[in-house]
């Protein structure tokens, strides 16, 4: 459902070019000076079959100096987020053990992913973010406080809800 709504009805995105977005990509490579942003690039919807595109024996995906710093990521189980996990070592190794290793938690449970560079004092609140902003199918929690409605404001709505019966628009003629 969250990929349609996102690509207006269309099941599968349109992966016609595999772009990452953020700072210039010697930025993104890990120990490299940040520029204070919480996330410095991401990568948003990639194929989970970017991880079997090989070269000359070499996975394609490798040279993308983006994977191989810290950070959040997201696997995707066709149209819903289904797990958002972190790494503070290299966002290519830990989703690459996810797409092939047999053995893995959630290796045949998704078919694409997202990932967001981040230095490593950012990743808990990063997955925090991800995490509430997005329910997974493995109802991970937040690590921070949501905040509830106040209880008037609950009421107010509540009532709002309401629906009067005998109310003279409702009134069948």
């Amino acid at each position: 459902m969250f990929l349609r709504a996102l690509y207006g009805g269309v099941k599968t995105p349109p992966f016609q070019k595999l772009e990452t977005r953020g700072m210039a990509e010697e930025d993104h490579v890990a120990g490299k000076k940040r520029s204070g942003k919480i996330v410095t690039g991401y990568a948003r919807l990639w194929p989970r079959e970017v991880f079997d595109i090989h070269k000359k024996k070499e996975l394609l995906i490798k040279q993308q100096k983006l994977l191989h710093g810290t950070g959040v990521y997201v696997l995707y189980r066709d149209d819903d987020p289904y797990y958002v996990g972190q790494t503070a070592g290299s966002l290519f190794e830990r989703i690459h053990d996810h797409a092939n290793k047999t053995t893995d938690k959630w290796y045949h449970l998704w078919n694409f992913f997202s990932a967001f560079h981040a230095p490593k004092e950012h990743l808990d609140e990063v997955e925090a973010i991800l995490i509430a902003a997005m329910p997974t199918a493995n109802s991970a929690n937040p690590r921070i406080a949501p905040v509830d409605l106040p209880p008037e404001v609950r009421r107010i709505l509540a009532e709002r809800r309401k629906i009067d019966a005998d109310h003279p628009r409702l009134a069948t003629q």
